[in-house]
């Protein structure tokens, strides 16, 4: 393994994707676009929604412009399936705007990696719910889900 890999690596086996999945989460709600951004290759290209995003400083800027608009972010990430060098991932986030409007995003990715663990594909498809702040099930502190709350699907997401 070089220096400058991201493990775990292709080809992955089933915990290896599961651990890459918490990896990706903990760090998207770390909200810290230039590291986040680290994660994937330097023309790695994403289509997320209807934005079409290449290279990690597009990345970066993308996620500063998402987490301005997108306040208390929560994000839960769960594995769908995975090959060799593939993830298929289906997520949740929770999040308001700045007039107090809350809102869960339910999505799906499509991953795919290099030799060295770096994300080079990310296909992200997703839909925004309008929800009460009652109706919350992502809550914890700011930062990375603790390791004892439950699941997407143990939450029925």
């Amino acid at each position: 393994m070089t220096d400058n890999a991201r493990p775990p690596l292709p080809p992955f086996t089933y915990d290896d994707a599961v651990a890459k999945v918490r990896k990706a989460e903990d760090a998207w709600n770390g909200k810290k676009p230039e590291m986040v951004a680290m994660a994937y290759t330097s023309d790695s290209k994403w289509r997320n929604r209807s934005s079409f995003i290449c290279g990690r400083e597009e990345i970066a800027q993308f996620l500063k412009e998402k987490w301005e608009k997108e306040l208390d972010y929560r994000l839960i990430k769960e594995i769908w399936a995975h090959s060799d060098n593939r993830i298929a991932v289906r997520f949740a986030y929770e999040w308001h705007d700045q007039d107090g409007n809350w809102f869960r995003s339910y999505g799906n990715e499509n991953w795919e990696f290099d030799e060295l663990g770096y994300m080079k594909s990310r296909h992200a498809s997703i839909n925004d719910v309008s929800i009460s702040e009652s109706e919350r099930k992502l809550r914890w502190e700011q930062g990375t889900r603790p390791a004892d709350f439950p699941e997407m699907s143990e939450l029925g997401l």
